[in-house]
C-alpha cells in the first residue's frame, strides 16, 4: 500500500486516457506518469533527497502540482503541501518545523523564495516551470515506503498559535480514498472539478488522489472569476462531480446557469452547509448536493450524507465505510442518541499524530479515538449533526449557546448572503452573541426587522445583542470563515444596531 505504486498501476491501465484537463490543454495518464518519474529522478539525483526527507510543495493551482506531489512520493520523500497564500514568515515556520531542505515552487514565488533562502542558506529549490526540460531517467527506481510510513504532512490552519503538522501515512490516505470511492459511487468515467486550493487535504484526497487512483479525470479550473467561468469549464470538459464550499453553492442556486451542466453529484465540504442553501440548491437542480464532514487529522473524510438519500437538512450524514463515529462526553464515555457531546472518529484514516508534538497528540487521540473538537449529536437513524466547534460554543448566563443554530435562523431572513455568530465577553452574562452579516448584492438590510425576526424564533438569551454588517466575512484560503479574525475586530464597524 503505497500511493506512488497505486498511481503507477492506474497509469498503466489507463495510459491513453485524459487524466487532467487545464483550459484547452489535457494530460494523459501516461504523460503524468512520465512527469512523475522525472520529478522523482530529479529529487533523488540532483536535489539529494533521501527516503523520509520532507519536501515542500509550495504552488498555486496548476498542472505541475500533481507530478510534484506524486514525484516526491515516488522518491520516497514525505510531501508537505504549503498554503500558497502564506507570507515568507509563515512559510519559514513550516520549513523549520518540518525540517524541509528542498522546496518545489514556481516563478511567481521567486521574491519570497529569495527571502527564505536568505534566512535558510541550505534551502534547495526547484521551479516547476522547468518540468518540460527534465530528461527522462534511465530507469525508474521502485518506491520503498510501506503502508504505515509517513506520506504527507498537512499543516493545520493554525487559528490558535502555530500550525501543527498532521502526519498521514500511505495507509491513512489509501483507506480514505477507498472509503470515499465507495461512499460516492466513484466511476472511472467520473471527472472531478478541482477549483479549491490543491494544497488543502479535502482537495488532495477527494479531487486528486480519488480520481487518479480510480481511473477518473480532473478538471482543474483555470479561471475562477466570475463563477460563470467555472460553469463553462465544467460544461466544456463534461465534469460529473463538483466538490466545493457552501458559498459556491449559494451562488449557483441564485445565478443563471447555462444549459448542459453535466454534473451527477455535488459535494459540500470545508465548512458547515447552511440548511437554507441546501433547500435553495435542491429546489433548482435535479442532482444531489451531499454534505461531507472531515478534518485534516482524518485524511480528511469522515462522513457523507447518503448518495441515494435520505437527506436530512443540517446533517453531515453517516460515517463512510471503515470509519467509526461516536458522540462522547469529556471523560470518553459514549453518549446516547440525541445527547450532545464531542464528535469522535476512529479508523485507519486517523493520523499517526502531530509532527514532533507528542503532548498535542495525546490530547487529541484518546484510546484510538480522534477528538475532533466539534460538538454535536446522533439521531435514531445514525445520522450525525454538528452543533458547533467546542471552542466556538458560548455560555450565556450559564447556558450553552451554539452559534450555528443562530446562523441557521439568520439565513432564513430575506437578503442574507452570509452570517457568522461569535461571542463577546459580557460582565453581567458571561458572554453575549454577536452576529456579523453580509447582505446579498444590492440589498440594504433592515437590522431592526431582522432582530424582531430572530426574537420570534429564538430564546431571548440566544438573540444577538449586536448585528454588524460587513461587505465580506474574513476567510482562509479554503473559504472557511475566520471567526478568530471577527473576535479581534474593534467596535468601529460599518453598520450596527444594539438591543
Amino acid at each position: 500500500m503505497n500511493l506512488a505504486v497505486e498511481f503507477g498501476d492506474t497509469a498503466r491501465r489507463f495510459a491513453a486516457k485524459p487524466a487532467l484537463f487545464w483550459g484547452d490543454d489535457q494530460f494523459t495518464y501516461a504523460t503524468l506518469a512520465e512527469q512523475t518519474r522525472n520529478v522523482a529522478h530529479l529529487l533523488r539525483n540532483q536535489l539529494r533527497v533521501q527516503p523520509g526527507d520532507r519536501v515542500g510543495v509550495w504552488l498555486k493551482n496548476r498542472p505541475e502540482f500533481i507530478p510534484a506531489l506524486l514525484g516526491a512520493l515516488l522518491a520516497d520523500a514525505v510531501v508537505v503541501p504549503i498554503n500558497n497564500f502564506l507570507k515568507p514568515d509563515e512559510v519559514e515556520f513550516i520549513l523549520g518545523d518540518a525540517g524541509i531542505d528542498v522546496l518545489l515552487t514556481e516563478q511567481s514565488a521567486a521574491e519570497s523564495l529569495g527571502i527564505l533562502q536568505g534566512r535558510r542558506p541550505g534551502l534547495r529549490a526547484w521551479l516547476v516551470e522547468d518540468l518540460a526540460q527534465l530528461p527522462p531517467p534511465p530507469a525508474a527506481a521502485a518506491p520503498q515506503r510501506r503502508a504505515d510510513d509517513l506520506a504527507i504532512l498537512i499543516y493545520t490552519s493554525g487559528t490558535t498559535g502555530h500550525p501543527k503538522g498532521a502526519m498521514l501515512s500511505h495507509a491513512n490516505l489509501l483507506h480514505n480514498v477507498n472509503s470515499s470511492r465507495a461512499a460516492l459511487g466513484t466511476l472511472a468515467a467520473d471527472r472531478y472539478t478541482l477549483l479549491l486550493p490543491m494544497f488543502h487535504s479535502f482537495m488532495l484526497t477527494v479531487c486528486i488522489l480519488l480520481p487518479l487512483l480510480s481511473g477518473g479525470s480532473i478538471v482543474l479550473i483555470k479561471c475562477l472569476h466570475p463563477v460563470k467561468n467555472i460553469i463553462l469549464e465544467m460544461i466544456q470538459h463534461q465534469a460529473t462531480v463538483l466538490p466545493a464550499v457552501p458559498p459556491i453553492f449559494r451562488t449557483l442556486a441564485h445565478g443563471s446557469i447555462p444549459a448542459g451542466l453535466p454534473l451527477r453529484l455535488a459535494i459540500s465540504g470545508g465548512a458547515a452547509l447552511p440548511g437554507e442553501i441546501l433547500r435553495e440548491f435542491t429546489a433548482k437542480f435535479s442532482f444531489p448536493l451531499l454534505e461531507g464532514y472531515g478534518l485534516s487529522e482524518a485524511s480528511p473524510v469522515v462522513s457523507f450524507t447518503p448518495l441515494n438519500g435520505p437527506w436530512k437538512s443540517g446533517s453531515i450524514g453517516r460515517p463512510i465505510p471503515e470509519v467509526e463515529m461516536s458522540v462522547q462526553d469529556d471523560d470518553g464515555r459514549p453518549l446516547p442518541d440525541q445527547a450532545t457531546g464531542e464528535i469522535c472518529v476512529r479508523g485507519r484514516n486517523v493520523m499517526l499524530g502531530y509532527w514532533n508534538q507528542p503532548e498535542a497528540t495525546r490530547q487529541t487521540i484518546r484510546q484510538d479515538w480522534l477528538l475532533t473538537g466539534d460538538i454535536g449529536h446522533r439521531d435514531a437513524d445514525g445520522f450525525y449533526y454538528i452543533t458547533d466547534r467546542k471552542k466556538d460554543m458560548l455560555i450565556v448566563n450559564g447556558i450553552n449557546v451554539y452559534p450555528r443554530q443562530i446562523e441557521e435562523i439568520i439565513y432564513q431572513f430575506p437578503g442574507i448572503k452570509e452570517a457568522a455568530v461569535i461571542g463577546r465577553v459580557d460582565a453581567r452574562r458571561g458572554e453575549q452573541p454577536v452576529a456579523y452579516l453580509v447582505p446579498m448584492d444590492g440589498v440594504s438590510l433592515d437590522l431592526r426587522a431582522l432582530q424582531a425576526f430572530l426574537r420570534e424564533r429564538l430564546a431571548d438569551y440566544k438573540v444577538p445583542r449586536r448585528l454588524i454588517v460587513l461587505s465580506a466575512l474574513p476567510r482562509n484560503a479554503t473559504g472557511k470563515i475566520l471567526k478568530t479574525a471577527l473576535r479581534s475586530r474593534t467596535d468601529a464597524e460599518t453598520s450596527e444596531t444594539r438591543a
